[in-house]
């Protein structure tokens, strides 16, 4: 809104206002934006939702420590979100596909965020959307999205070869291009990459879930990656700098930049009220959000793989809970005390 107003509008009368085509400065400016809209409307949202009690409610299983957490107010993933949303609207170009996707993705992983945390606060206990619904709506958010970025391939924005970081000659296509031309398996042609596009996003969106139980460190974590993606996604929109690190080159993504600046901004804003002692949490509307939004520029940016590294804390969370519930099911024993891994070094002390 605000770019195309400086841009397309008042820069004809005032040249200086030239200096709004640049990304990064725009970037700067989202990013200083959402702090600002983070911190400011912190302090109004803990209250307002302490008003209504909407507070988190702890499981007895749970590590006695966090017992004493209970009653502190949750849903505050919402400021998170509408501080991201509302400086990508005002700094970016909005008719820019990948900024559309991103904001998409952005608000489809909150609004199965907030039922599920609307569910745990109506039914005052700690159980919301079961896993099997919360993995249906997070598939078909990750599918739409998917989708999208093939438009974007017959269009020649976009590549679906699968980058290898390290590996300059290895570039596997997650299309199979010789079922393309089939009248009747065409369609097959895109299972694999609509795949691979479910499992980077889900995937993400529950980890960084199931990091989100303790202070500080799933929003910690998040301002970490965002801040490794906007610098990876403003390398892949300059050709000579993509190619000479070997990054996918991807024309028009630069402008996801602001957005990228926009989340780590809001992440930050909010990481004053969510340290130790944590405020507020940001419950499921947050946390599904944030990594769903993370696994999604990944995706774009084809930097899949590298989310794994830089997102490395939100991977070895996600691994304890597989390989705890995996041992327990096979050898009826359990390897940590509690998972996800960080409930077990806090047993451990």
């Amino acid at each position: 809104m605000l770019y195309y107003l400086l841009v397309e509008v008042l820069r004809r009368y005032f040249s200086p206002l030239n200096v709004f085509r640049y990304i990064t400065v725009r970037t700067v400016y989202a990013s200083l934006t959402a702090m600002f809209l983070a911190l400011v409307f912190g302090p109004w949202l803990i209250r307002r939702l302490r008003e209504l009690q909407i507070g988190q409610y702890i499981r007895e299983e749970g590590p006695q420590q966090h017992q004493k957490k209970a009653g502190t107010p949750t849903m505050g993933g919402v400021l998170i979100v509408l501080s991201t949303a509302i400086p990508a609207l005002l700094w970016a170009d909005l008719t820019n596909p990948f900024i559309l996707m991103a904001l998409f993705a952005l608000g489809g992983f909150a609004i199965i965020g907030f039922i599920d945390d609307y569910a745990k606060v109506s039914k005052r206990q700690n159980l919301g959307l079961t896993a099997r619904k919360k993995i249906y709506f997070q598939v078909l958010v990750s599918l739409v999205v998917g989708g999208s970025l093939l438009v974007l391939l017959t269009r020649g924005f976009y590549s679906t070869q699968l980058v290898i970081p390290f590996a300059k000659r290895i570039h596997p296509d997650l299309v199979i291009h010789s079922l393309i031309s089939s009248p009747h398996w065409w369609p097959l042609a895109f299972v694999p990459f609509l795949i691979f596009v479910c499992v980077v996003i889900v995937g993400s969106s529950n980890a960084v879930n199931l990091t989100d139980g303790l202070d500080g460190l799933a929003i910690g974590c998040t301002v970490i990656a965002a801040g490794a993606l906007t610098l990876l996604t403003y390398v892949s929109s300059n050709f000579r700098w993509a190619t000479y690190l070997d990054i996918q080159y991807i024309p028009k993504v630069g402008e996801l930049t602001v957005f990228c600046g926009a989340l780590v901004g809001a992440s930050l804003g909010f990481l004053w009220y969510n340290a130790h002692p944590a405020e507020v949490f940001m419950g499921d509307v947050g946390s599904l959000s944030l990594g769903g939004t993370l696994g999604t520029i990944a995706v774009i940016i084809k930097q899949e793989i590298l989310l794994f590294f830089v997102g490395g804390i939100f991977v070895v969370e996600a691994l304890s809970v597989i390989l705890q519930v995996g041992s327990f099911k096979l050898r009826g024993k359990r390897i940590f005390r509690m998972a996800p891994i960080h409930h077990h070094f806090e047993l451990l002390g």
